[in-house]
């Protein structure tokens, strides 16, 4: 299964819309920063996060039977500044929303140390937070009378966002690493009454080999994961989830399903794709448009990246041109956190509808985003352009899932 990560609107709509035209199920998860109780940093709780999920499926005419939820990372790292008391407080009553607002699929993340810690925990700390973490899942479960959550387990996960430096290689999870992750959870989970909750544990974590960093990305070696890959066939319960699995293309992505990794996880390459949709419609616009201006949605995200360096600062290093490239064009694409910004929604709905029912000339397809040339000579509607290029990153992933499949 493909999973969706992102909360970007125009992206779920495009999930929502490649399920519903070829009736497949829909993965779409939230992280623990991104939604929470809390807010996260999209100002959604979890039940907010799946009400906009189906009213746009709504919209869409995609049946909610397709549509399934998952929380990613679910534990204390939004809250690592705490004492291990009060960041896992926090994280239980994060998990407790999540289960009752419908995520059934659930990401059990408790591996980064809190204030006073090591940065990474021993894998019995892990387990055993884990544990607890399912405790409090299963009981809200029982209480709202909702299907008891599937779960996955698994620590070695790569920097939420890809890495912040160039990568020239990356080693896969040993199998000895895959192999203590479950034994350890299988038994804090025994030991905590949970044997049953356990029995549901669908998927463990592992690093394939795959990542991407601001500047490139690791593609995936199968000859590098062959010992890993054996865990399963002793294991037959699990599959392994892949995250960081963006820009990896169909082949890579037909790779790790045919050696295992069944659940892939993108995020970053869906809001870069959009990001190149839009800033080629603000081109075209600016090429099109005697009173548009000069690529000012470009200009406009710049200054508000700029006044606001909070999301990218510690993530993008280098002189002030390399800053500025990274900014607008970085593999990690945190740019993604400014679209919600009133000032960047109010330049892309203008870029929108300046273009909205323009007959734009095929050459100025060409020269600014020619595999969208089937758009041109025809009344616009720029929001299919958007949703067509989300799109084709997840026909790679469905030809990689369903290979021969339309």
């Amino acid at each position: 299964m493909t999973s969706v990560c992102s909360a970007h609107p125009v992206v779920l709509r495009a999930a929502l819309r490649f399920g519903r035209d070829r009736q497949i199920a829909v993965l779409i998860e939230a992280t623990c920063n991104q939604v929470n109780h809390r807010g996260g940093y999209t100002g959604m709780r979890p039940a907010d996060f799946a009400a906009l999920v189906f009213q746009i499926a709504d919209e869409e005419g995609c049946p909610r039977d397709l549509i399934h939820l998952g929380g990613d990372h679910l534990g204390p790292n939004p809250w690592r500044e705490y004492e291990a008391r009060a960041a896992m407080a926090e994280a239980e009553q994060m998990v407790a929303a999540f289960v009752a607002a419908g995520f059934r699929k659930i990401h059990l993340d408790a591996s980064m140390g809190c204030r006073g810690e090591p940065a990474a925990l021993d894998d019995e700390i892990t387990a055993n937070r884990a544990a607890r973490l399912a405790a409090v899942a299963e009981a809200t479960a029982a209480k709202s009378r909702l299907p008891a959550p599937l779960y996955v387990i698994g620590t070695e996960v790569p920097p939420p966002g890809g890495a912040d430096h160039a990568l020239s290689a990356l080693d896969p999870t040993t199998p000895q690493a895959a192999q203590r992750t479950i034994a350890v959870h299988r038994r804090a989970f025994t030991d905590a009454g949970l044997a049953g909750a356990f029995a549901r544990v669908i998927g463990i974590v592992v690093q394939p080999g795959v990542e991407f960093g601001n500047h490139n990305v690791i593609r995936y070696d199968r000859s590098k994961a062959r010992a890993l890959i054996e865990v399963l066939s002793h294991e037959p319960q699990f599959v392994f989830e892949a995250h960081s699995t963006d820009y990896q293309g169909t082949a890579s992505l037909s790779a790790l399903v045919a050696d295992g990794f069944q659940i892939l996880k993108v995020g970053p390459e869906l809001t870069f794709v959009l990001r190149e949709a839009l800033y080629a419609l603000d081109l075209i616009a600016s090429d099109l448009l005697a009173d548009y201006g000069s690529r000012p949605l470009v200009r406009v995200m710049e200054r508000i990246m700029t006044d606001e360096p909070a999301h990218w600062a510690r993530h993008y290093h280098g002189n002030a041109a390399e800053q500025r490239m990274l900014r607008h064009y970085s593999f990690s694409d945190r740019i993604r956190y400014y679209w919600p910004h009133p000032e960047a929604e109010a330049a892309v709905t203008r870029l929108l509808a300046a273009l909205h029912g323009r007959q734009v000339p095929e050459p100025l397809f060409w020269q600014h985003m020619p595999g969208a040339r089937h758009f041109a000579n025809r009344p616009l509607d720029p929001n299919q352009i958007l949703i067509w290029r989300v799109g084709q990153s997840l026909e790679a992933y469905h030809a990689a899932g369903s290979p021969g499949r339309p």
